[in-house]
């Protein structure tokens, strides 16, 4: 194709060209005929190329190189539309915006350093292109002269350079820099257009044993496949980042539904705990995660990751495998848990740390066939402690292993002075058996004790799998050359597998409670679960253990499904060493069910000073009892049936309900939405008064306070109205205990 610059003109500077004594010719500004010879051969090098438009945009010229990069074969270029030649760049960062080309020439603005992918190459091949407009003496658009240079090898070494400073090399995730960088320009851009954007942090449980036992190495790979499945779940609607050793975050905009987020979260939390395969070996872990919302929880980034660390440190101290939403409350958390470890350390040699017992009886004559001994904690200022609090606590600080041996050694002296002679489970956890020397711990207990070796069982969870199967193997051997017997606790709870049954030498499987609870309500698939779990046990020549049975028509269906033996609050809560001592002394073998006639819903037993809305005015009532479907309150006189009244729970957290039973200071409401559970045991709203309507209310922007509706009502509340309700005195129950 015939260029911008003749090849003939190299004929007079040929000329020249002869001796090394020929005298210097500068070329000037007014050199015509050396300058185009110069161009000329910058475009032959394919060092850059160039390019001419009419004022149609359809191009006049284009480098010969060029049109061979794009496959053109010569004069084809001319008369295309440049626009029509391009893709744009894109980005993924909003905050990162370019003029698309088409835009600039519409404008007729001077293009400088515009990246562009060719639309018309089966490669990813870009140009950097610049150009400027060009105007007749009349001051008429006549088109644009630029130029352009392969740039795509540039880019892809920039891009890598990019990854490797903003993303993590093992996993591909974006690291601690990258999600911080991204999260505060989403945060700093939300406030601007009052939008919501939630942070998950989330920890893996148990990710330290993978690397204790399978080193680094096998760490790392689980590390892959971890970040593969959270990427398979977020997918596009959020961002990923690898923090470092088992910690990740993700960046869901656009996102301040507490229900979705729960959801999101167990089924994170699902998806994590499903077994890994690594060089051949079975791994499985847990996570747990904590979840703060932007503006509701923090406007800025150290905010909101303060939050979610608190949330996913409740989170892990709640027994982890758990979500859990940041409250304001959380805040002193930090201070209780470390009252937890200090007073932990000296529980059992300050005599706090006692052994109860709940009897496990038979399925057709509630005669008690053997016990579960659990731990418990009377701490002399704070009462009892769940062990939901001190057990993981336990385990992060390094002394489950001795608390551990302390229960056996106990459980084995109690049970060997026991009038019957009982069978008695004991927990074992799982850094109790990763040990070597535990099967001789087992073999120290039952010799100290003299109790006859039959009368143990272990309670072992999958946990104990972890990493090295043909060690967990060998140590159910050695277990099982003692003489005790094993039970695979919390069967169907976690992702359990058949082949722990085949090669494990169990005696009896636990059928975990969540397959329990529930599975009289009409469309459960309990109750066919339950069925299968027990076909398999006897067809393995096993028993089965229905635990958390409390309500009678559960009783009837773990029964009637084949159930060998039951345990629950249906027939016994667990009870001190003395109490079951006593109970078998006096023959009382056999127990009876005591327990309500059908499961309902949890409604949980609360003494909170709450705040109800009527109209305009804000009367002061005592929450007595709470469900996700409503509420028990007491403190006004008389309230109509039907009236719409709504509940501030604190935090922000609005109720609408309908009065549906009331009798004098008593009423019964229902809420027009469920409440959605908080992770753990609590229950909350899914949405909370927004920090940007108190903002539109006058208020300075801030993360939520305990009281929201106060200052969005201000000087309105009560205004209006007179009020309708008498108020009356609620007296404080009893105190609490425990932390």
């Amino acid at each position: 194709m015939a260029g911008f610059f003749s090849r003939s003109v190299r004929a007079t500077a040929d000329e020249d060209a002869g001796s090394d004594e020929a005298p210097l010719r500068p070329i000037a500004a007014s050199d015509a005929v050396r300058r185009v010879e110069l161009l000329d051969s910058f475009e032959a090098a394919g060092l850059g190329w160039f390019w001419a438009t009419d004022a149609q945009g359809r191009l006049i010229y284009l480098s010969d190189n060029a049109s061979e990069k794009l496959g053109w074969s010569d004069g084809e270029a001319i008369g295309k539309p440049l626009g029509e030649l391009f893709i744009p760049e894109r980005f993924d960062d909003p905050n990162k915006t370019q003029r698309p080309l088409v835009f600039l020439l519409s404008a007729r603005n001077s293009i400088s350093g515009l990246n562009v992918r060719l639309a018309f190459t089966k490669e990813e091949v870009w140009w950097e292109i610049a150009g400027k407009p060009q105007f007749d003496e009349k001051g008429r658009f006549t088109g644009y002269r630029g130029s352009a240079r392969d740039v795509t090898a540039s880019r892809e070494s920039d891009l890598n350079a990019e990854r490797v400073a903003q993303f993590d090399p093992l996993t591909g995730l974006a690291n601690r820099e990258r999600l911080t960088t991204r999260l505060t320009e989403t945060l700093t851009s939300y406030r601007n257009s009052k939008r919501a954007c939630a942070l998950l942090t989330l920890d893996l449980d148990r990710f330290k044993q993978i690397t204790d036992t399978m080193g680094q190495q096998g760490g790392d790979e689980l590390l892959k496949q971890v970040a593969a499945r959270l990427e398979q779940i977020v997918d596009s609607e959020g961002e990923i980042g690898h923090l470092g050793g088992g910690k990740f975050q993700i960046v869901q905009p656009d996102v301040d539904d507490r229900g979705a987020l729960g959801e999101l979260g167990q089924r994170l939390i699902q998806a994590l705990s499903q077994p890994y395969s690594i060089d051949g070996a079975r791994a499985i872990i847990g996570a747990s995660i904590g979840v703060a919302i932007a503006p509701y929880d923090g406007l800025d980034t150290k905010e909101l990751v303060t939050a979610a660390d608190l949330a996913l440190y409740a989170a892990k101290g709640g027994g982890r495998g758990q979500y859990r939403f940041y409250s304001s409350d959380l805040k002193n958390s930090v201070q209780e848990r470390r009252r937890v470890e200090e007073d932990l350390r000296d529980a059992i040699a300050n005599g706090q740390i006692s052994m109860h017992y709940q009897p496990v009886v038979c399925a057709k004559t509630y005669k008690v066939q053997s016990c579960e001994a659990l731990m418990r904690w009377d701490h002399p200022e704070n009462g009892d402690v769940p062990p939901a609090v001190f057990i993981p606590v336990a385990e992060d600080i390094g002394i489950i292993r001795e608390m551990g041996e302390w229960a056996l050694n106990e459980v084995c002296r109690q049970a060997k002075q026991w009038p019957v002679e009982l069978r008695v489970a004991v927990n074992v956890s799982p850094m109790q058996f990763a040990h070597d020397d535990f099967a001789q711990t087992v073999r120290n207990a039952l010799t100290n004790s003299g109790l006859d070796a039959a009368r143990l069982e272990l309670e072992i969870t999958e946990n104990v799998f972890l990493g090295d199967i043909g060690r967990a193997q060998g140590m159910f051997a050695e277990l099982k050359e003692l003489g005790v017997n094993l039970a695979l606790d919390d069967f169907g709870s976690g992702y359990s597998s058949l082949s722990y049954l085949r090669t494990a030498s169990f005696d009896t499987i636990k059928i975990d409670q969540g397959f329990v609870r529930g599975a009289t309500e009409e469309g459960n698939n309990n109750a066919a679960i339950l069925t299968a779990i027990v076909g398999l046990a006897d067809a393995l020549g096993m028993e089965t253990v229905a635990e958390g049975v409390e309500a009678r028509d559960e009783l009837e269906l773990v029964t009637q499904r084949g159930a060998t033996l039951v345990q629950g609050f249906i027939f016994a809560r667990p009870m001190p060493n003395e109490d079951f001592v006593d109970r078998l002394a006096n023959g009382q073998q056999t127990y009876e069910a005591r327990g309500p006639a059908k499961y309902r819903a949890a409604r949980k037993t609360v003494f909170r000073r709450i705040g109800l809305i009527h109209e305009d005015n804000r009367y002061k009532v005592v929450m007595r009892n709470l469900s996700k479907t409503g509420a028990m309150i007491e403190g006004l006189l008389e309230v109509p049936l039907g009236t719409q009244v709504v509940l501030d729970l604190g935090g922000g957290q609005l109720a609408v309900a309908t009065v549906r039973r009331s009798k004098g200071a008593l009423q019964g409401v229902e809420f027009e939405n469920p409440l959605i559970s908080d992770g753990a045991e609590g229950l909350c709203t899914r949405h909370r008064v927004s920090p940007y309507q108190i903002e539109a209310a006058g208020r300075p922007l801030a993360a939520l306070p305990q009281d929201p509706y106060s200052l969005i009502m201000g000087e309105q509340e009560g205004a209006g109205s007179p009020r309708q309700f008498v108020e009356v005195e609620v007296g404080t129950p009893k105190p609490g205990t425990g932390y």
